[in-house]
């Protein structure tokens, strides 16, 4: 992430004409050679291993936090208290408690902060956004989505930083995107039951102490039902990140593996000619333009991340926050440990609780 931050930092001045034109001041990595190397990789002026000097210096006017979650909180506590704005990488924090003194520091510094949920600012997934707020399906009566890849599908694979630690396991890792989805698509979450499992609890070189896979029923505060699904032992599934929504009106499916298209049904007209319709993103789209002038080329991985950076630099620019804010990174949290509270009781848990 590290990498795509500064890539997209360097190109969003050029694709968006931003006010706003960044300039790669300094980059901080685990040891004085990593720090050296990436500098000079990705076009940064200066390098450190210590957070604390970038974050104190002078000449750094705004911090993207790329590092793992047990280090956001002393990270963004510091810059925010400088009046620094900060992109934080999602989850935000490695614990509810962590996120909920982030949410306090940034609201108490006034200053602008953002979390790191790329995957819907899609051109598709914006446009679905809005078609639901238009009212294109009507009424929302039920929702599922999931997060889900296979890079742990083979239990041979051999155990890494990712199979410990629950942070770092699949409600840790893929459930924020997708749970970030749902309230962005649907709204807030009210309640939640859930089950979290451990398929693969040995792997070549260690124990594993996080979760494999996890599904959640829930209740939408809006009186919605939804179903989510998050695994990174799906086989075949390489960027599962897909929903459908049904409404009274219509419905909308998506999936990433396919990202430039949305399929929209409309209940309408004869039943002879009715069908799911896909639609091909293009210039009409949102944050597609400035991209390409050709509807159906495209947009990829990257782009997304270059539209984050374009929200981040508009809203430091105007000095007001842009969705999603750390009370945003925060709801998310608030949602997952309130799933993980519900796989250990066996029953529904109510995220107010959290």
């Amino acid at each position: 992430m590290g990498k795509a931050h500064s890539v997209a930092m360097s190109a969003v001045g050029a694709v968006f004409d931003t006010a706003l034109r960044p300039r790669l001041e300094m980059i901080c990595a685990s040891s004085p050679d990593s720090a050296e190397r990436y500098r000079a990789a990705y076009g940064f002026r200066r390098a450190t291993a210590d957070w604390q000097a970038l974050v104190n210096d002078a000449a750094v006017e705004a911090v993207v936090i790329a590092s793992p979650q047990s280090t956001h909180r002393q990270i963004a506590e510091a810059a925010l208290a400088l009046g620094k704005p900060v992109l934080c990488e999602k989850p935000l924090g490695a614990s509810l408690e962590d996120s909920r003194a982030m949410v306090a520091a940034a609201e108490a510094s006034g200053t602008v902060n953002m979390v790191g949920f790329n995957y819907i600012r899609t051109p598709a997934s914006q446009f679905a956004r809005q078609l639901i707020a238009d009212g294109a399906i009507g009424d929302i009566t039920w929702f599922r989505g999931e997060h889900t890849e296979d890079f742990y599908a083979d239990p041979e694979a051999p155990a890494t930083w990712r199979t410990t630690g629950m942070a770092n396991g699949t409600i840790g890792d893929l459930a924020p995107h997708m749970v970030n989805g749902a309230l962005a698509l649907v709204g807030p979450i009210a309640q939640v039951m859930a089950d979290v499992e451990t398929v693969h609890h040995t792997r070549p070189g260690g124990v594993v102490t996080n979760d494999d896979h996890a599904q959640m029923m829930c209740r939408f505060e809006n009186g919605v039902m939804g179903n989510l699904y998050f695994s990174r032992i799906a086989t075949g599934r390489k960027m599962g990140y897909a929903y459908e929504i049904s409404g009274t009106k219509g419905a909308i499916r998506f999936d990433q593996e396919d990202q430039n298209a949305l399929w929209l049904y409309r209940r309408e007209g004869p039943e002879a000619h009715r069908g799911f319709t896909k639609i091909l993103t293009g210039p009409a789209h949102p944050d597609y333009e400035p991209f390409c002038q050709g509807p159906g080329h495209g947009t990829g991985y990257q782009d997304q991340i270059i539209i984050e950076a374009k929200d981040f630099l508009t809203a430091i620019h105007s000095g007001r926050n842009i969705w999603p804010t750390f009370r945003d990174g925060h709801e998310v949290n608030r949602v997952l440990v309130a799933a993980l509270a519900s796989a250990d009781s066996r029953g529904w848990q109510d995220v107010s609780a959290f």
